[in-house]
């Protein structure tokens, strides 16, 4: 106690012989320090709410919007997205129409087969009160789904023999047609069926093999993985055909995702290995759309770099990850196109991560969201017009709205910490501003790249499922036939009736494949022969 107390007054002491100044310049540094303090005290507990709604809370972007920067937006969002816009065009003047659709079930298909099942009065009941017989006048029909449990068959190849009574000149023996894996039980509709069901319907093939059990049935996983190898492999030539006809096209979007390969040689099990992900066509475009799957052991752009090193297009849409820059460069003449998806979700963040007292509260991360919603808006308005009148509407309308949100980020930037998620949304605007931008430029490129990201969320799904894949094999087979599903899927081909027509087709033309025979087998070259879907 008398130690502290002499402690005590030595530091009065001291105090008290210090000049003002120095007393001043004391409380600036503490006030200084306090302040840093708090900055990081609000980083931290940001991190702490923003880590916590992405493992608990909702992955919606939805908020309500509220207009403190533009009053209009809530009109423009509130239309119903049943709504078909027509573009009306007179005395130079484009002006939109709509037409609002009214709702009811969609019908059921008409060429599914039907069973009839008539319900009639008795004789007795066909007596009106008054005595007399009822006639009838009418019916009331309605419809249900009735649904029939798989059916499996065995198909019996035989092949009858012949030979000469008369001679000795062998026997001649009835070919049959070549399939995709010769002396195998897997015929195309099996493998097709097998193949849409991990890579469509997200079933890891130990549960397909419990299932092929209830019915009887003995198939191994190992088969079965051993199988979607093998078609891969068949297929190879249909997809080199879809990457050079990729290749043409003007305008790719890309995304990646991650992928773990577990024996991949002289790399570790948990190392990370990427599924990257390359589609032509955009909702302005009028080219038929091609979905291709390229596994990679990484991240490097160098991956990119040599997927599109033949691609005789302009424009590449990503998200901000830079390692793409190695493809848009100056000497590629590629330009990046950038995502306000991704911009978006930042500001999004944001808000996510307030405290509750917060969150209704108007700020800088909602007058953003406004802002990018406006321009969303716009794109609504033009989705059902050419390239061309879109253009027109994006520099007249979407132009204003992208000036004046610049202005208010150069102003913004300068007034929130860089650490803190809202400075990290700024600065990832600003950072990609030119990318952002660059879609006003072509009325066929589109606002984002969520096309992209929805072709490669299937993939995302069945990764949540079967986790990994074993081996380097399996992740390029993957991809090989994820390209083909989704491809045909995108060009609105039943995939599973396109697989099997590809697998029935494809070892009728030989090892050695004639250009022109693969190209019969691509989506729109066979749309009239394969189920499509609605």
């Amino acid at each position: 106690m008398f130690l502290w107390y002499n402690s005590a007054m030595k530091s009065t002491d001291d105090l008290s012989q210090k000049t003002t100044e120095e007393l001043h310049s004391i409380v600036c540094k503490q006030s200084s320090k306090i302040v840093d303090l708090e900055v990081k005290l609000q980083y931290y507990e940001e991190q702490f709410r923003s880590l916590t709604h992405k493992r608990f809370g909702a992955s919606s972007e939805k908020c309500d919007a509220q207009s403190e920067l533009f009053n209009e937006v809530e009109s423009i969002l509130a239309e119903d997205e049943s709504d078909t816009v027509s573009p009306v065009e007179e005395d130079g003047q484009l002006t939109i129409t709509y037409t609002r659709k009214k709702p009811g079930r969609k019908p059921l298909p008409k060429d599914l087969p039907r069973e009839q099942i008539r319900y009639e009065l008795s004789e007795e009941e066909q007596i009106c009160g008054c005595g007399h017989h009822l006639h009838e006048m009418g019916e009331d029909k309605s419809e249900q789904l009735e649904i029939i449990p798989a059916q499996v068959k065995v198909i019996e190849h035989i092949r009858v023999k012949y030979a000469c009574r008369h001679c000795d000149n062998g026997i001649k023996t009835a070919s049959k047609p070549a399939q995709p894996i010769e002396k195998s039980i897997a015929s195309a509709s099996l493998l097709a069926h097998i193949a849409v069901a991990k890579y469509t319907d997200a079933l890891p093939l130990y549960r397909q093999e419990a299932i092929f059990k209830r019915l009887n049935i003995d198939i191994n996983r190992t088969s079965m993985a051993n199988w979607m190898i093998k078609i891969s492999q068949l297929t190879q030539p249909l997809i080199q055909s879809l990457m050079a006809y990729q290749m043409q096209q003007n305008i790719l979007q890309a995304d990646e995702t991650p992928l773990q390969v577990v024996n991949e040689p002289g790399r570790d099990a948990k190392t990370k290995s990427y599924m990257w992900l390359y589609q032509t066509g955009s909702s302005g475009g009028s080219s038929p759309p091609v979905v291709i799957y390229d596994y990679q052991p990484g991240r490097s752009g160098l991956y990119a770099k040599k997927y599109l090193k033949d691609y005789t297009g302009k424009y590449l849409q990503t998200d901000g990850y830079s390692g793409y820059a190695q493809v848009c460069t100056p000497v590629s003449g590629i330009v990046s196109v950038g995502c306000w998806a991704h911009a978006r979700r930042k500001f999004d963040e944001v808000i996510k991560a307030l405290p509750k007292s917060q969150k209704n509260k108007s700020g800088k991360a909602q007058m953003a969201i406004n802002t990018i919603a406006k321009l969303y808006a716009i794109e609504k308005q033009c989705r059902e017009i050419t390239p061309e009148q879109r253009y027109l509407i994006r520099q007249e309308k979407s132009q204003p709205i992208l000036n004046q949100f610049k202005k208010w980020l150069d102003k913004s930037v300068d007034q929130v910490p860089p650490k803190q998620l809202l400075g990290k949304a700024i600065h990832y605007a600003l950072n990609q501003w030119q990318q952002l931008i660059q879609y006003i430029e072509n009325g066929e490129l589109d606002i984002d790249n969520n096309a992209a990201e929805r072709r490669i969320k299937p993939f995302v799904i069945g990764r949540k499922n079967w986790l990994f894949s074993q081996t380097p094999k399996g992740a390029q087979a993957s991809a090989t036939l994820y390209s083909l599903i989704e491809t045909a899927k995108a060009n609105a081909l039943e995939p599973q009736a396109y697989l099997k027509y590809i697998l029935t087709e494809l070892p009728k033309f030989g090892r050695h494949a004639e250009p022109d025979e693969i190209a019969q087998l691509l989506p729109w070259n066979c749309s009239e022969k394969i189920r499509c879907l609605q």
